[in-house]
């Protein structure tokens, strides 16, 4: 039997901590190890178990690696840090005035402390209808899903026997020209032109159609002319095609407009835009990207042991421009918070100025291709290949996963093969073109009398 709580019982105290971190990505796990460190009690929280390199995540997303390479358990990374709590959960609210973040479980966490660090969500500009057609990559949930439409379109091209249907889904367009859309049209390209060129009968996934859409003048717009000039030669030599100064004007099931034109797709891959956590604005008033301004020291103005950092905060370089969202620039400002917080909460050391050490752009175009920019040092081709590969393994988190990893490369590099070409889930199909297939455990309908489960 359950007994009802007593009129005018009071809610469970809620926990105690000198600092709540929201978020377990590079820069929350850099901020509680330099806590963790010094003593200092601290709490972690985040929706997911587990810290994702997200800059390898594409290529979970086209079937060249598997989510266990690129994902580790929080808690495993912080289990030396014996002052560093770890709390599974999504959090509501932040109550500023009680210093209390409320989680959606009904949890509440006191802090002396705050260090806001949730990391960003996919941006539409304003259509968020789109995202249904068209997935972003984020998280391991939205790689797995894309590798799985991305499997899908071959399979459904495979079986039809309609050519003007089977040209449709042999198309894919990516939106978004960044590090993210070029690295996934090179990883595509190389896919459907190599590892998957024998494997199938009566399609010819070699003439997939893979276009690649900027709105803006050229790809890749953080590097130089020059570079973007190769990242594009480089892809169309791939055979994919790159439209810049081209707007998506709608997405929709079986198409997406582009400039004024419907291009028949099978799938569209959404790289074109971010938006900060919206915890962000509980914290003040934000800016067009839904980050929040940060002082020098990574503090919220005008507030008392608030921080913001990472993807949601927006703090100037020398320039004048804001830092952008790369995990260098988050792992920087977590060492440097969870050192001068420490020092800050310790021994009352009043906090230091962040300065950014900027340590090269770097984006991988196709097989033994990329391009690196660190001041007036430019490279491309193989070597800049190879230093983007020593850099994002140096830069993973376990040595299992820096071993598993480069011997993975390693027999791709000599075999094109790629091994996680796993569809995930249980999918369902309909006779309708325009209803791509879906996780059974999505279907809003039942599964009609005679199906069998």
């Amino acid at each position: 039997m359950h007994s009802e709580p007593a009129a005018g019982a009071t809610e469970p105290r809620p926990r105690m901590s000198d600092v709540v971190v929201i978020g377990a990505g590079f820069a929350g796990l850099e901020v509680a190890k330099g806590l963790g460190r010094a003593g200092i009690a601290t709490t972690v929280i985040d929706r997911h178990n587990h810290h994702l390199f997200q800059p390898l995540l594409y290529q979970v997303a086209t079937a060249a690696l598997s989510a266990t390479d690129v994902a580790e358990p929080i808690r495993k990374i912080l289990r030396r840090q014996k002052s560093v709590s770890v709390l599974f959960g999504e959090v509501a609210r932040i109550d500023t005035a009680a210093r209390q973040v409320h989680m959606t479980c009904g949890e509440r966490v006191s802090y002396r402390h705050l260090v806001l660090a949730s990391g960003a969500e996919h941006g539409y500009f304003g259509h968020d209808e789109w995202a249904q057609w068209a997935p972003g990559l984020k998280t391991i949930e939205d790689a797995r899903h894309i590798r799985s439409q991305l499997l899908l379109t071959f399979e459904r091209a495979e079986r039809t026997t309609d050519e003007a249907e089977r040209r449709r889904l042999l198309s894919i367009a990516i939106v978004g020209g960044g590090p993210t859309g070029v690295e996934l049209a090179g990883s595509i390209a190389e896919l459907s032109r190599y590892t998957l060129a024998s494997d199938f009968r009566s399609i010819e996934p070699t003439a997939t159609r893979i276009t690649l859409v900027e709105a803006g003048p050229r790809l890749l717009s953080g590097f130089s002319t020059d570079m973007s000039d190769y990242a594009r030669a480089r892809l169309e030599r791939l055979g994919v095609e790159v439209r810049t100064n081209e707007a998506v004007e709608d997405v929709g099931p079986t198409s997406v407009r582009i400039a004024g034109e419907d291009v028949p797709t099978g799938l569209v891959i959404w790289a074109a835009g971010v938006a900060a956590s919206p915890l962000a604005r509980q914290l003040g008033p934000t800016d067009r990207a839904g980050r929040i301004t940060v002082d020098e020291t990574l503090a919220v103005p005008g507030t008392d042991g608030l921080y913001a950092l990472g993807d949601v905060a927006h703090l100037a370089d020398a320039d004048g421009r804001p830092l952008p969202g790369l995990a260098q620039v988050a792992k920087q400002q977590g060492v440097h918070l969870g050192r001068s917080l420490a020092a800050h909460i310790t021994t009352g050391a009043a906090p230091t100025p962040f300065r950014y050490n900027g340590r090269g752009n770097t984006a991988i175009v196709g097989r033994h291709a990329a391009v690196f920019e660190q001041g007036r040092l430019k490279v491309k081709g193989w070597i800049a290949w190879f230093a983007w590969a020593v850099i994002h393994v140096y830069l993973l988190v376990g040595f299992q996963h820096r071993f598993l990893v480069s011997m993975q490369w390693l027999w791709r590099y000599l075999t094109y093969d790629r091994g996680a070409r796993l569809i995930a889930g249980d999918y369902v199909e309909t006779p309708d073109p325009a209803a791509p297939p879906a996780p059974r455990d999505r279907q809003r309908t039942p599964t009609p009398p005679g199906v069998a489960r």
